[in-house]
């Protein structure tokens, strides 16, 4: 997202902002003037200028935040491969955010390390993170967190004429039954994974 129409010091200076203050309401002139070596607060408010006008920094309640929009990887919108290679389209770009596509800043959002290999047809093998949205029913089909009579485990929720069971996506694993509880925790979002 950083516009061509900045100079080089201007984006050295917006990057080195995010560096240092991330999504956090950025401190005053003077704050920011001392810590980046800056002999007046003036130098400093010169590059905010720039950077409102290209919409990289805004104002809220008197204070300035770094526009969300700049956070996150940079999605190529054209796919690519994973079977024999192909010509490079042309592509459009935007930044994507975890944070925002799983909401993982709503407290009833939160991650864990899965462990085992139950649901490997699924495609969540062992050490995946997955996000799970806290919720207390789930529908047939849907892959929940789950405690079921002395543990929690992650498996996919069925239910058909009256009968619930939580299935293993791996045909090495029996199906669970609930012998006296089953609770739903949430119900799992996404996963994330390091090569």
């Amino acid at each position: 997202m950083l516009n061509e129409n900045l100079s080089e010091k201007q984006k050295n200076f917006f990057e080195n902002l995010k560096k240092a203050y991330g999504k956090e309401p950025l401190p005053s002139f003077e704050k920011i003037a001392n810590e980046f070596g800056f002999k007046h607060k003036n130098s400093v408010w010169q590059y905010f200028k720039k950077l409102k006008e290209q919409d990289l920094v805004k104002e809220k309640n008197g204070k300035f935040f770094i526009n969300p929009q700049c956070f996150g990887a940079i999605l190529f919108t054209s796919s690519v491969r994973a079977g024999f290679a192909t010509v490079a389209e042309d592509t459009i770009e935007k930044r994507v955010s975890l944070d925002e596509d799983f909401d993982l800043n709503n407290p009833s959002v939160f991650m864990f390390t899965v462990s085992g290999d139950s649901m490997v047809n699924a495609g969540i093998f062992d050490g995946d993170k997955v996000i799970v949205k806290k919720a207390s029913y789930a529908k047939d089909g849907d892959i929940v967190l789950a405690y079921i009579d002395n543990g929690y485990t992650l498996k996919t929720y069925r239910q058909k004429d009256g009968k619930i069971w939580l299935q293993p996506e791996n045909p090495d694993y029996p199906i669970i039954e609930p012998k006296e509880s089953l609770t739903i925790f949430g119900i799992a979002t996404g996963i994330t994974r390091q090569l």
